[in-house]
């Protein structure tokens, strides 16, 4: 069973309250799930959240649109990751996080594909790199075995924080990582698509409002043409820096 899991909080320092922040009508958090619903190749969709009080938000918005909710730990996103995937039976995990309002489910979809096809117990559009898609398009396979003893042998914090690096450093050799899938010429692009900062959303919603049709997801690739157009639009969070995954 292959089942897709989005993290999600409210907490976030740079734009608080960005999982829910409306986008075209809906919380942003709507439609990235819609978005992996999608996906062809995934069972099911998880929104895996923490306990913490903020995120009764989260939760509750599940309960009303009847999406599978988990909720665990805050500070440890393996941990989260790890029992929420056992409590959902999932042989095979996918992880997206909730602020990619332009995941591509075809994507998704290649990105199992590689998985299966190379036999390996991690593969992604990521890591180990290089980076050859939009950031926000990130998305990560990996067997529910090699998840259970990343749970059980991690050891720095950063690798609890992030959820997968103990699993495509494999420092120790533990772990058949597959070749990083590369983007097609039609999505090759540096473009942020993710939201972190006010700039980010600013740019997915102008996006959303130029594309977005009720009942439909926005085309990954149109949603790129229009950035590619719209060079002004393109600009509005170039200036934005991704947090690092390890500390330096």
């Amino acid at each position: 069973m292959i089942a897709c899991i989005i993290q999600a909080r409210m907490g976030s320092t740079r734009l608080p309250g960005k999982t829910l922040k409306p986008l075209a009508g809906k919380p942003m958090l709507w439609h990235v799930v819609e978005r992996c619903r999608k996906a062809t190749k995934v069972d099911r969709v998880i929104v895996a959240t923490t306990t913490n009080p903020e995120d009764d938000a989260v939760a509750a918005f599940c309960e009303e649109n009847d999406i599978p909710c988990f909720r665990g730990s805050s500070e440890n996103l393996l941990e989260r990751y790890h029992v929420a995937a056992k409590e959902a039976g999932a042989d095979i995990v996918v992880r997206v996080t909730a602020d990619c309002p332009l995941i591509d489910p075809t994507v998704i979809d290649a990105c199992i594909a590689a998985f299966e096809m190379q036999h390996v117990d991690y593969a992604s559009n990521v890591n180990p790199g290089p980076r050859t898609f939009p950031r926000g398009l990130d998305t990560e396979v990996f067997s529910f075995s090699a998840l259970e003893k990343a749970a059980m042998e991690v050891t720095e914090a950063y690798q609890r924080e992030h959820a997968t690096p103990y699993i495509w450093e494999n420092k120790n050799g533990e772990f058949r990582i597959g070749q990083t899938i590369f983007a097609p010429p039609d999505l090759a692009r540096s473009y942020r698509l993710t939201v972190d900062y006010p700039e980010d959303f600013q740019l997915i919603e102008r996006t959303y409002e130029e594309l977005y049709i009720p009942g439909t997801i926005v085309d990954t690739k149109k949603a790129i043409l229009f950035l590619d157009s719209h060079p002004d639009v393109a600009a509005m969070n170039a200036s934005c820096e991704q947090k690092p995954v390890k500390p330096a």
